[in-house]
């Protein structure tokens, strides 16, 4: 299960305790909100794609749609989102907890320049009903991100 592994992912860390789990589903960044009771902008969604070797992911402000020219001009190729198969067997957690946390080899994780403007956010862990509170330099460290990029919208 994946919401397992992230756990024990974050076991390493002594942030598993920080994990929170909801009674309710957090599996769009509406729901998420409610389920935390923030505004929807300081969901970390991590949206999936199609890369020319690996996936890539995109963590980004939940406020934010990702920008097709810009995706085009960082990476060379058209947005494709990952589907629902694709997601689950290529990132290792299915849609509705897709997370940069204990995730398959080879993913390209990336974060989103829109998350700058906060100084936490809350990404899923690996589960449709869970999350965790993290400060922009904890999202760095925990997700190993490969580079900040600016392919949302405005």
């Amino acid at each position: 299960m994946a919401f397992e592994k992230v756990r024990e992912y974050f076991k390493q860390f002594g942030m598993d305790s920080q994990i929170l789990e909801f009674e309710v589903s957090s599996a769009t960044v509406d729901l998420a909100a409610a389920a935390l009771g923030c505004e929807p902008s300081r969901i970390a969604k991590s949206l999936t794609f199609v890369g020319t070797q690996n996936p890539i992911m995109i963590v980004c402000a939940g406020d934010t749609r990702i920008d097709n020219s810009k995706f085009k001009s960082q990476f060379g190729l058209k947005a494709k989102m990952l589907s629902f198969e694709e997601a689950e067997s290529l990132i290792g957690h299915a849609v509705g907890g897709v997370c940069p946390f204990a995730i398959n080899d080879g993913v390209q994780v990336f974060l989103d320049e829109s998350l700058k403007r906060f100084d936490f956010v809350f990404p899923a862990c690996g589960s449709s009903n869970s999350a965790i509170k993290l400060t922009i330099p904890e999202l760095e460290k925990y997700s190993n991100f490969n580079a900040w990029v600016d392919v949302c919208k405005d």
